[in-house]
């Protein structure tokens, strides 16, 4: 896997990859694009970048198409397998623009869930401030630590919030859904207006070259990064993405190859 913390090279492995059959994406039949996109992603060229993420503290996190892929079906399989989340259930991002952000956004996604993005109800809740939101009414509420290599949550977790970090990892690295999605079942409900599944690519992704190497600062917010983000993979293209107080240098740019600054 290609899994790197900056500046340290001998980083343990955080996740088992999964060996997949190189098929062409677009033969693969699936319900909804989101599910062509994972297996997009875990395809050809499943060893290549398709997220890397610049934190503050020269933290530096890259996943290839295979172990992003690992990363989504563990935090499909802990929703499905732990909060019975199923298609058409609603799924709230209370996260920044973040590599795990990017996570919950694909494996909410590729279970049929809508995500919520404007700070509205939903059954779940994923987020990085526990203490501002227990007992708000949700289903379940998950704390989501930030820190690349966090095995659980720093520090005590109000009564009945789970802790994402020390419960993904135990979780299953290929997922398979007990129920298919809809594509007409909504997606996402957000500062505009409400999509399906099925639109997801078309009405909602941004346009992007094929291939590209695409840089999106975290600070435009996890909407625009979603967006910016499925329309480079959507491409069969590759994100960086760069937390707010890391400054874009030249020699960022040219390491890692940034053809869409």
């Amino acid at each position: 896997m290609r899994f790197k913390w900056h500046p340290r090279a001998d980083v343990a492995q955080f996740t088992t990859a999964v060996t997949m059959p190189d098929t062409p994406w677009q033969d693969v039949a699936m319900s909804t694009p989101a599910m062509n996109l994972m297996a997009a992603l875990r395809s050809g060229h499943s060893s290549s970048p398709r997220l890397t993420w610049y934190g503050p503290d020269s933290e530096r996190v890259e996943l290839s198409g295979r172990v992003l892929d690992n990363w989504v079906a563990k935090t499909s399989n802990l929703l499905q397998d732990e909060f019975d989340a199923e298609p058409g259930m609603s799924l709230r991002l209370d996260l920044p623009a973040h590599w795990k952000s990017l996570v919950w956004a694909l494996a909410g996604w590729q279970l049929g869930m809508e995500l919520v993005l404007d700070g509205g109800s939903a059954d779940l809740l994923a987020t990085d401030t526990p203490d501002d939101v227990a007992g708000a009414g949700f289903d379940a509420v998950v704390a989501v630590p930030l820190a690349a290599l966090a095995m659980r949550w720093p520090g005590e977790l109000p009564a009945g919030v789970v802790d994402y970090a020390a419960e993904v990892r135990s979780h299953g690295d290929v997922f398979m859904a007990h129920a298919e999605p809809d594509a007409a079942l909504p997606a996402l409900r957000g500062p505009g207006d409400g999509l399906s599944h099925g639109k997801l690519l078309d009405g909602f992704a941004k346009e992007h070259d094929a291939g590209v190497r695409l840089l999106v600062r975290a600070a435009d917010g996890l909407e625009s990064a979603l967006a910016d983000s499925l329309g480079a993979w959507n491409k069969d293209g590759s994100v960086v993405l760069v937390h707010p107080d890391v400054e874009v240098t030249k020699h960022l740019l040219e390491n890692e190859r940034v053809s869409g600054a």
